[in-house]
């Protein structure tokens, strides 16, 4: 059994921390303190009753809820994402946090995962059924890759694999990038930065990394490569993405720093009082949408996987309820329909509710 686990352990799906060179490398930023990246505000993982680790787990595994999963098939569209007008600014939400874009005269793809499973081993975090409409091949050729850290439900290996050839850029947080390169993705495509930087590619578009407030490892080694945060930046339009991450002050200074967003998109799914502060409750990532200065918000982390113990249509409900009266207007799209940035009357149905 220990040779069987050791032999599973060396998929390339697992990657490998970083060392030598590398290593030294990553420790010269100033946000890598004592062998491990750490968080801009003091971040204790558990909070609330918490019981560790396998407590947690035990809980999700044995909890009775009968909503952590819909009944039904989730909602959703198929768009013909290849015959879309590349001259159009567009968002498309492809379930959790997910998202294909268009901006800019580019094609920019965020966090895919089109596995139906998130997790290091099968059955342990299965994708609604109805929430993967899509596959890497209904996809067009990719300027950027984005990737906001190397937990399962956001750095998937057979997505990664599937779009290799497809991929001009690879940009993510410090360390992160090492996948990639193990993945037989080119040196020269993969771009790694530091919080708080910008890169500029490609006339036209800027890419900043931007923190978030949460932590990273792949198995039971934490905090060796960065979580961030990606902003957009074109003449047109400004786009926030928060990855994961808890409620902070780096909200208010983003928006304050690039001068508001069109569009931001926010995790407020999988929270839990026992790590209150890595993820957003909904009311959380409401106020984080007026922080940023958003004109609209679209919900980021739900729809598709179940990881906290809340049912699973909650966050739309909870995040309805807290944007009444807000400035911001709330996008709630079905996973898979476009979302025009220049049509302010899109409107959508409530398609959680039976």
């Amino acid at each position: 059994m220990a040779l069987s686990a050791w032999a599973y352990l060396q998929h390339p799906k697992f990657g490998a921390l970083p060392e030598g060179d590398y290593l030294s490398t990553l420790a010269r930023s100033p946000n890598h303190v004592e062998g491990e990246f750490r968080n801009l505000v003091d971040t204790p993982m558990r909070t609330g009753e918490s019981g560790g680790f396998v407590a947690n787990v035990m809980s999700m595994a044995f909890d009775r809820n009968p909503r952590l999963k819909p009944q039904a098939p989730v909602p959703s569209v198929r768009r013909d994402l290849k015959a879309l007008d590349p001259a159009q600014d567009v968002v498309v939400w492809l379930g959790h946090s997910s998202y294909f874009v268009q901006l800019g005269g580019y094609r920019i793809l965020i966090d895919p995962v089109f596995a139906t499973e998130a997790a290091p081993a099968p059955f342990l975090n299965t994708a609604f059924a109805g929430s993967t409409p899509y596959t890497a091949d209904d996809l067009p050729d990719i300027d950027y890759l984005l990737v906001s850290h190397d937990h399962w439900d956001h750095l998937d290996h057979p997505s990664a694999v599937a779009l290799r050839d497809r991929v001009r850029h690879v940009v993510t947080g410090l360390g992160v990038g090492d996948y990639y390169r193990r993945w037989d993705y080119p040196a020269e495509r993969v771009h790694e930065a530091d919080w708080n930087s910008a890169l500029e590619l490609d006339p036209g578009v800027r890419i900043h990394v931007l923190p978030a407030r949460h932590y990273s490892g792949r198995m039971f080694t934490r905090n060796r490569t960065q979580w961030v945060a990606f902003a957009l930046e074109t003449p047109a339009h400004r786009l926030y993405f928060s990855g994961d991450s808890g409620y902070g002050p780096h909200f208010r200074e983003a928006g304050e720093r690039l001068g508001g967003f069109d569009l931001v998109a926010l995790d407020m799914g999988q929270y839990d009082a026992r790590w209150a502060n890595i993820h957003m409750f909904p009311e959380q990532a409401a106020q984080a949408a007026n922080d940023l200065g958003a004109k609209a918000l679209l919900p980021a982390h739900a729809g598709r996987f179940s990881i906290a113990a809340h049912d699973w249509d909650a966050p739309f409900e909870r995040i309805t309820a807290a944007s009444e009266g807000r400035p911001y207007r709330l996008l709630t799209p079905p996973i898979g329909e476009v979302v025009r940035l220049a049509d302010e009357g899109q409107d959508y149905p409530r398609w959680w509710e039976p």
